[in-house]
């Protein structure tokens, strides 16, 4: 568990600590972020596998470790939602900013589990029992149900002491000294170092209490450091003590509107007070913002949200920049909105220390003139008016292009490392010819290749040309022929071979003509074209 102080070996008793767990977090943190209920038949993914599940969806045999395929077969009613750490994180927040509301110094283990030490809340209510009732009856009035509390010697064994609790009975104390005689019938495999466990497992030791009963110094010897630390754990003689996360400053800002506003520009202008302060606020504690979240309430009940990202930091104008943009885009049109707005949320959703973006001794340099140009004529044409290409994975040069907006993270459409199938058939160990073209066409343009014959040169399905290229002519430019000065090639492709109306089947050559240009030329279904030139 990250975050937990280990004190000194030998010094002192274990700290009696309570630990919250909230079942299935991560199902509630994805569905209500997505509108559905979490009560509902809900699965959410990592990396094509169940994270978790809702007891809807276990009811139905849906189990962690399922592929996505197979959870679907057992529940065909199930709500397959994708895992987002971030959303995960930020659901939990309030949470915890609730519950230190009535006690503070809590620890965030993982998103839907803290930790606290029990010696203050049981002072001021009684007993341990009272002080984990207490804060149960809290989650509730904020709407977060069904949480359990485990309290124990140490953050483990709390820990274990909270999933073992059950709905009926949401509270488990293990008195003090009793943590070793509770944790040795639990598996191994809560100690959450699976090369160990597997090796335990192969010298027959399934359980905490049998992994506890084996000599210390023979386990340090052993194992190590890592499996010494674990044989404590097991023991119940965990002896760290628990961390207090460190309350960040209130950066968030919001805007209220009474009565609501159905313009754009007015919306800007009331905005810009707001942003004004929020900038003032990071350069007084010695921040810049990197990341803006921008929430906008509308008068219909709905909230649109978006990330928005910079190439440096927001300034105030830049903040206005990025509600405007967002107003347009949810709006028909760039004046009136479909429906007013009745509130505006600016946070900061990443600060960095302003001396890490600060200039050089010299300026910037020519990075920084571009940035503040292509800025201000983003500010003038829109979100989308200036873009930059960012390459990733696909069949062809155009299709491996994604525009992004300036100042918006460089993410491709498709994914570079995927392993593309249908472009299986190739003469060179390269798929594509390299280097990289530096202009690609929007359209192809259509030309013709011609042997020294004058006969027009084709490829056949064994990779054989008719004929040597000896000179090409752009149809689309209404160019002269030129000599072919140097060639190379084919590259052959065949696309989408497992769609009969979609696939399609290439070759790509690079000529060189006698001006000493290059081009990227294509030959599909027996026609030539110019898919990108190399300047």
């Amino acid at each position: 568990m990250s975050g937990v102080r280990r004190t000194a070996s030998g010094q002192g008793s274990l700290t009696r600590t309570i630990v919250i767990w909230v079942p299935d977090w991560p199902v509630t943190a994805a569905a209500t972020a997505a509108g559905h209920s979490p009560d509902g038949p809900v699965a959410v993914l990592a990396k094509g596998k169940v994270l978790a599940a809702s007891a809807a969806a276990r009811a139905e045999g849906v189990r962690q470790g399922l592929k996505a395929r197979d959870a679907q077969s057992r529940c065909p009613e199930l709500v397959v939602l994708k895992y987002d750490p971030v959303i995960d994180a930020r659901a939990f927040d309030p949470v915890i900013s609730c519950l230190e509301a009535l006690t503070p110094g809590v620890q965030v283990i993982r998103p839907g589990m803290c930790a606290l030490k029990a010696r203050g809340p049981t002072r001021f209510y009684g007993t341990e029992q009272a002080a984990a009732e207490k804060l149960l009856d809290r989650l509730e009035t904020f709407d977060v149900s069904g949480s359990r509390v485990g309290i124990a010697d140490g953050p483990f064994a709390a820990e274990q002491a909270a999933r073992a609790s059950s709905p009926r009975t949401r509270v488990l104390v293990i008195p003090p000294g009793g943590s070793a005689e509770f944790l040795a019938p639990i598996s191994v495999d809560t100690l959450g170092q699976p090369a160990l466990t597997d090796l335990l497992r192969r010298l027959g030791l399934r359980s905490l209490g049998a992994f506890a009963q084996l000599p210390a110094t023979e386990v340090l010897t052993r194992f190590g450091p890592d499996g010494a630390f674990a044989h404590r754990l097991a023991s119940g003689a965990d002896d760290r003590t628990v961390v207090a996360r460190k309350v960040p400053p209130e950066l968030a800002r919001t805007l209220d509107f009474e009565p609501s506003v159905d313009r754009v520009d007015q919306v800007a202008f009331a905005v810009r007070g707001v942003a004004d302060e929020l900038i003032g606020r990071l350069t007084a504690l010695g921040l810049v913002c990197t990341t803006l979240r921008v929430e906008i309430g509308t008068e219909s009940g709905r909230i649109h949200e978006r990330d928005w990202l910079h190439p440096r930091w927001f300034s105030a104008t830049d903040l206005v920049d990025r509600v405007r943009w967002q107003l347009q885009g949810s709006g028909t049109a760039t004046s009136e909105l479909t429906s007013p707005v009745v509130r505006i949320r600016l946070i900061p959703e990443e600060a960095d220390p302003i001396g890490a973006h600060v200039d050089g001794l010299w300026g910037g340099g020519p990075d920084e003139r571009i940035h503040r140009a292509l800025s201000r004529v983003q500010s003038m044409l829109g979100h989308g008016g200036v873009v930059s290409v960012a390459l990733g994975g696909g069949r062809g040069f155009l299709e491996r292009q994604t525009l992004i907006p300036w100042g918006d993270r460089p993410v491709p459409k498709y994914p570079a490392d995927a392993p593309w199938p249908g472009v299986a058939i190739s003469a060179s160990p390269k798929l594509w010819p390299m280097p990289v073209p530096t202009t690609v066409y929007p359209e192809p343009l259509p030309a013709e290749v011609f042997d020294a014959d004058g006969r027009l040169v084709s490829v056949s399905a064994r990779m054989l040309l008719s004929g040597v290229p000896a000179q090409f002519r752009i149809v689309a430019e209404g160019k002269e022929f030129q000599e072919v000065a140097g060639w190379a090639g084919p590259w052959l492709a065949e696309e989408r071979w497992w769609d009969p109306e979609a696939t399609s089947r290439q070759a790509r050559f690079q000529f060189v003509g006698a001006d000493g240009r290059a081009w990227l030329f294509t030959l599909r279904q027996a026609r030539w074209s110019v898919e990108a030139g190399y300047d």
